[in-house]
């Protein structure tokens, strides 16, 4: 089974080349969810433990908890230490189910692949990616959303050029949907000739 990881920074499109994979049949692991089900459920009480205030009703209020942990490294150490085990577990689940079945490829949808060191868990990495005012621009039209805030964010992430560079495979989204899509099927296409019988 190829693990195929799947990242890209924020307003790239991620998520969309995701869904992409996901609808010609590739099962998919998407992090992002995992943490939003564990921020209603076992992360919340040790995320209240460890930042008292940031949960209501048994569910992680993010907004508050992003308050707490941008821009403070050491707080954010200690959110990660306690939601990538739990995530990992998650993650490790999928790929049990997934072998299985006998999938030939699953996707590991994990936007902070590089920042987390997870590329070693993928045999190949595919980066979505687009031209950086196209990036801002998808961005700022979050609600919510400022130029302060999209800072924090970047300076977190590895640079879209470093990802370039450390891709397998690279889905550019500046083009439109259906171009997107024949990048997706051609990866797959390659990946299928190496995929174990």
């Amino acid at each position: 089974m190829i693990r195929l990881g799947l990242t890209g920074s924020i307003g790239m499109g991620k998520s969309t080349t995701a869904a992409m994979f996901a609808r010609v049949g590739v099962p998919v692991y998407d992090a992002d969810a995992t943490v939003h089900a564990l921020y209603r459920g076992a992360a919340a009480p040790l995320i209240e433990a460890a930042f008292p205030g940031t949960v209501r009703d048994g569910v992680v209020v993010r907004e508050e908890l992003a308050k707490r942990v941008l821009g403070r490294p050491e707080a954010l150490a200690r959110l990660e230490a306690i939601v990538h085990p739990l995530a990992e577990a998650a993650e490790a689940e999928f790929l049990a189910e997934a072998a299985a079945n006998a999938e030939p490829i699953v996707v590991l949808d994990i936007p902070l692949l590089f920042e987390v060191g997870a590329e070693r868990r993928v045999d190949k990495v595919v980066v979505v990616s687009a031209p950086a005012e196209m990036q801002r621009a998808r961005v700022l039209d979050r609600a919510g959303m400022t130029e302060e805030r999209l800072s924090q964010i970047l300076s977190r992430q590895v640079p879209d050029e470093e990802k370039r560079r450390r891709a397998d495979f690279i889905v550019d989204t500046s083009r439109d949907f259906a171009e997107a899509e024949a990048q997706v099927r051609a990866i797959l296409d390659v990946l299928k000739t190496t995929a174990p019988a």
